[in-house]
């Protein structure tokens, strides 16, 4: 089976295409739509020989908690019927690449071991905007395993100032 980046490409340079200047509300309904098409009951239920794609289609609309335009139902649609329903969250993903590709910015995921108030990422967004010399979509995941400090991941580059790494970092000294 081909990867799944490889099949989501197509859909997903194909929705960029189709919708013009409405990129952020396509890329809303897209991670919505992500979200719901990864979660495994989803899926089972999906590839069940006696489910319809019409019944997929109106459980998943089901789900949603916002009314989808036309492009996202027929989307949806093309996606069920090529039975492309695992790719959806690699074509959110590469919708996203594109549409930060297009606004010269990029997705930063900041792991910290406890939750972050609006102004400390705000001011965090902005010393890492200065670091990463772009604009930055900060969203924070926490991880107590890191027991203290952050770990940030913006595209392939990692800065990682956890008290986990520093640990790792003597651990590896010591026993050198």
């Amino acid at each position: 089976m081909a990867e799944l980046a490889t099949i989501a490409r197509p859909y997903a340079e194909a929705l960029f295409k189709a919708s013009g200047s409405a990129l952020d509300g396509t890329a809303a309904w897209l991670d919505e739509l992500a979200v719901i098409a990864a979660d495994p009951e989803l899926r089972q239920f999906a590839d069940h020989p006696k489910v319809s794609e019409q019944q997929v289609t109106d459980l998943i609309a089901g789900v949603a908690k916002t009314t989808w335009p036309d492009l996202a139902q027929q989307f949806v649609r093309t996606v069920i019927s090529n039975g492309r329903l695992a790719a959806l969250p690699e074509i959110a993903a590469q919708f996203r690449a594109l549409k930060n590709a297009q606004g010269g910015s990029s997705d930063a995921v900041v792991g910290s071991a406890f939750p972050l108030d609006a102004a400390a990422v705000a001011d965090l967004s902005s010393v890492l905007e200065k670091r990463f010399g772009r604009k930055l979509n900060v969203s924070v995941d926490v991880q107590p395993d890191l027991i203290g400090g952050i770990r940030v991941v913006v595209g392939d580059e990692v800065l990682d100032t956890s008290v986990k790494a520093r640990l790792e970092q003597m651990k590896v000294a010591l026993t050198s």
